[in-house]
């Protein structure tokens, strides 16, 4: 049994699918009170942890979607809102090595696994941008300077936190105006006024264009799927 920590980018169809029916499982077990994994330590950890069980589960829905899978079992669960386990059972990077080995040979995920800080930031640039776009630009100068063979486990948990807060629309709308940079010139896709779409509007073209022209900066982003459980209700 297990639940990620990482963005679900990273996984290849068969983990994604797996954690799905995973999660699915543990809000089973701490809702009605199933005895059956109720003592694994990876249900323990997400025992009072109903809203980020629930936003774990948008994240997945959201990748799942982006490879063209419909999700139809939403998780209702709310408790503690705003708050996520304070415990791992593997360190982000780890889990980031586990996946490396276990992928050998096999499918990998949407979002290659890194081998360097300067990889996994540009994978996150625009997820950190949509939520601090100071910290954007310092986290940019710090992992310019980092030398390629660099530790940056410390930078994988960072952002791996930073990733399950949520972003100001200010933020969000800014990421996605950047993003949209790459696919805006696109001649094959029907254009309009693009100033006057809402984020929810602007993030489906942005995945439309970049999945049609294969746009492969924005295919290895975390946020061409992660910005969509953030976006405002409408």
């Amino acid at each position: 049994m297990r639940i990620w920590d990482i963005n679900p980018g990273y996984l290849n169809r068969q983990s994604l699918l797996g954690e799905h029916r995973e999660l699915h499982g543990i809000v089973s077990i701490l809702v009605n009170g199933k005895r059956g994994y109720s003592r694994h330590p990876e249900t323990l950890r997400w025992a009072g942890f109903g809203w980020a069980l629930r936003q774990r589960h948008q994240l997945l829905a959201a990748e799942m979607a982006l490879r063209g899978y419909t999700d139809r079992s939403p998780v209702a669960t709310l408790a503690n809102r705003g708050l996520w386990p304070m415990t791992w059972i593997d360190e982000p990077f780890r889990q980031l090595q586990i996946l490396e080995v276990k992928y050998r040979d096999k499918e990998p995920g949407r979002i290659p696994l890194p081998k360097s800080a300067q990889q996994f930031w540009s994978q996150h640039k625009y997820s950190v941008l949509a939520r601090d776009a100071n910290l954007y630009r310092a986290l940019g100068r710090e992992v310019a300077m980092m030398k390629p063979g660099d530790d940056f486990c410390p930078l994988v948990r960072r952002l791996t936190e930073l990733l399950r807060t949520p972003p100001a629309s200010g933020g969000l709308i800014n990421a996605l105006q950047h993003m949209w940079g790459y696919v805006s010139k696109d001649d094959s896709a029907p254009g309009g006024d693009v100033a006057a779409w809402g984020p929810g509007r602007l993030l489906d073209e942005i995945q439309r264009r970049a999945l049609a022209s294969r746009e492969p900066y924005l295919l290895m982003s975390t946020a061409l799927s992660e910005l969509k459980v953030w976006l405002p209700v409408t």
